[in-house]
Parts: C-alpha cells; sequence; structure tokens
C-alpha cells in the first residue's frame, strides 16, 4: 500500500494484502512500543527519573510551555 494513499479509504476497498500489511504494520508498531515500555519500566535509572520529575512537578521546579516559548 502507498504512503501517501489516501487515509479515507474504507476497509472494503482495500485488497486482502493490503488489509493483512496494514495490520501486520499496525501490530509490529504495537509489540515494538510494548517492548520499549517494559525496557524502559525494567530500568532503575528510567524509574528514577520518573520519581524526580513527579517531586520537581509537586515542588513547582518546572516551567510552563508558554514561558519557555517566550525564551
Amino acid at each position: 500500500m502507498n504512503q501517501k494513499t489516501n487515509l479515507n479509504l474504507k476497509v472494503s476497498e482495500l485488497t486482502t494484502g493490503e488489509l493483512k500489511l496494514l495490520i501486520s504494520e499496525t501490530m509490529k508498531e504495537t509489540l515494538e512500543d510494548i517492548l520499549e515500555n517494559v525496557q524502559a519500566l525494567s530500568s532503575k535509572s528510567y524509574i528514577g527519573s520518573i520519581k524526580e520529575a513527579r517531586a520537581d512537578y509537586k515542588t513547582g521546579k518546572v516551567k510552563k510551555l508558554k514561558d519557555l516559548r517566550n525564551v
């Protein structure tokens, strides 16, 4: 299936091969995302950085996005 294909296609307009490819690519991307999340959550330094970021947020050690754009 062409990358620039109209995104408004209906499933009924896809060939069997196109539908299989679409499902396969979607599953592959989803599994890669899950694996990435599992690897990240298995990292003590990653978990530590999340805890640090949450503590910074609670204590107000953060900047608003609009403030960063005015720098």
